[in-house]
């Protein structure tokens, strides 16, 4: 099948980005306009924002019809954006990044391209990997990264991928359908169950080096996400 048949649904989950929505998914629509050569769509996913994001959202929707849609969930939750907008595509693939563009958009294209072509049907970013440059990261972010996945390298001796947080995966569609209704977390352990899930399925994981730059900005609680990932990879080691 030609690449221009195929397609591509790119998903920004949002939580209050009045700031940075226009911005980021004009950039991000520019980029794919001129880089890549599927037919593809940006979804913004609104997770239960209190502020102007969704008035925005509607309207970048009504301003490129076709391009940007915009989804709307009454609740919180990364996870669960991921999970509706994912499983109501019916995109050949499906990937996500955050809003800040925090991932080098040059990166989109050896991420899905695999997947296009039906070699591979999971990938993820990794900035873990050789070949990965992080800018502007606090050294309490990357530690706890790095225990992080240290810890899921003993509970799950043998896993394969090096960044189970990077907020830069995709999908295909067999991988969707079969993977993410398996999933239970909501939330932010939904980017690692994701992973896990995939490996015990037998779905080989390709990974891709990233250049990431750290938002500043980010109001996530490292701490409180951290304890609830490591309670989220107990009960999938123990209670499947």
């Amino acid at each position: 099948m030609p690449p221009e048949t195929k397609t591509l649904d790119v998903v920004i989950p949002v939580y209050n980005e009045e700031v940075d929505l226009e911005s980021s998914v004009s950039r991000l629509r520019e980029y794919l306009g001129q880089n890549l050569p599927y037919a593809w769509r940006v979804v913004i996913a609104d997770n239960a924002s209190t502020d102007r994001t969704p008035e925005l959202g509607k309207e970048l929707a009504q301003r490129w019809p076709g391009q940007v849609t915009y989804l709307r969930l009454p609740q919180k939750g990364r996870g669960r954006a991921l999970r509706r907008a994912w499983l109501e595509s019916s995109a050949d693939v499906v990937c996500y990044m955050d809003v800040d563009l925090s991932t080098d958009l040059r990166h989109i294209g050896p991420l899905v391209e695999p997947l296009m072509k039906g070699v591979m049907h999971v990938a993820v970013g990794s900035r873990l990997m050789r070949g990965s440059q992080v800018i502007n990261r606090t050294p309490l972010r990357e530690f706890t990264s790095r225990v992080y996945n240290l810890l899921i390298g003993v509970m799950f001796p043998g896993r394969s991928f090096k960044d189970a947080q990077c907020g830069f995966k995709a999908l295909t569609r067999q991988a969707v359908q079969e993977l993410v209704p398996q999933i239970k977390d909501e939330a932010w352990f939904f980017d690692t169950e994701l992973l896990l899930r995939a490996e015990k399925a037998k779905y080989r994981i390709h990974q891709v080096p990233v250049r990431w730059v750290d938002d500043p900005a980010s109001t996530v609680n490292v701490a409180n996400t951290a304890w609830k990932d490591i309670q989220g990879l107990v009960r999938v080691r123990f209670g499947g």
